[in-house]
């Protein structure tokens, strides 16, 4: 059984988008993707630095088209799960029929630009602990007034809380953490940082019509499956401001019988994780075009077409 899942913000990288924009169409489509949300994306993602896009406003709606672009590239393919990771959820909600491109990229814009206003009141920010127990790490972060906002599995956890409380998580790291890395994002996501943003995505949120995923859809929530379009969007916009649960999504895929994963662009983050998580998994990442051919050898072998 094929997984397909889509990574959340950090995965960016300057020029990532170019390669993918040189597809038929793929100019066009992004070019009425940023008249309908006001971003240029093509700019952003061909030519901006990285400190422009690490901007939360910008980032989350060019991960997301580069989503659902590279998806579409490999073709009709119907995989056993979708699910994305933390804003790679709404591209998940366009595999599974949940919402159409453009509401996608509505949605996302007005969640990055709710999440850098939330991000703006408090200087706030988030680092990746490798290594160690969980349950030690959890408590510890918990002492320094940091959140576990990403319990990733595969010996991951991220630490969000004020730039204060991540520089003592530097000086005092957990017992057995090997390293601490800071993330390339602009705020404490998942957590009670982001309480303002969930107001304003619920607001958003009333003016879509989602419909039932027509392919199951894992949550970040409790990484359970989820049968209808209002609670996925409900879920949506819950998240902002709680923890991503990829270790139990990881379950999941593993419960239900996945053989392969393959992670759109700007892919790796969650194919190396599922390595470590998900041994036997065959995995693929769509960095570039380049990644297409071998991505449909692996869809024929263990997606349902």
């Amino acid at each position: 059984m094929l997984v397909l899942v889509a990574p959340g913000q950090g995965a960016q990288t300057p020029g990532f988008l170019t390669p993918w924009l040189e597809l038929p169409g793929a100019a066009a489509r992004v070019a009425a993707w940023s008249d309908a949300i006001g971003l240029d994306l093509a700019h952003y993602g061909t030519q901006a630095d990285a400190d422009e896009i690490r901007d939360t406003s910008v980032a989350q709606p060019l991960l997301v088209a580069a989503g659902i672009l590279s998806a579409t590239a490999l073709g009709e393919v119907t995989p056993g799960a979708v699910a994305g990771h933390s804003v790679g959820e709404i591209t998940a909600a366009t595999f599974a029929g949940v919402l159409d491109d453009t509401a996608a990229l509505t949605l996302v814009r007005k969640r990055g630009l709710a999440m850098a206003d939330a991000a703006a009141i408090t200087e706030t920010g988030m680092s990746a602990l490798l290594g160690g127990d969980p349950e030690v790490s959890v408590a510890h972060l918990e002492k320094l007034g940091l959140t576990p906002a990403n319990i990733n599995g595969a010996g991951q956890i991220v630490a969000a809380g004020t730039l204060e409380q991540l520089a003592a998580l530097n000086e005092d790291k957990p017992e057995g953490v090997r390293k601490v890395v800071p993330l390339k994002v602009a705020g404490a996501f998942h957590t009670r940082h982001m309480a303002p943003a969930v107001e304003a995505l619920a607001k958003a949120a009333v003016e879509l019509t989602p419909a039932d995923p027509k392919i199951r859809y894992v949550s970040n929530r409790d990484g359970q499956s989820v049968a209808t379009g209002a609670e996925i969007l409900e879920r949506l916009v819950g998240q902002v401001a709680n923890p991503v649960r990829w270790d139990l999504c990881m379950e999941t895929f593993k419960e239900l019988g996945a053989t392969a994963l393959i992670e759109v662009s700007p892919g790796g983050t969650l194919v190396g994780l599922a390595k470590r998580a998900l041994p036997g998994v065959k995995t693929l990442a769509l960095k570039t075009p380049d990644d297409l051919d071998a991505a449909r050898e692996l869809i024929a072998e263990h997606g349902v077409a």
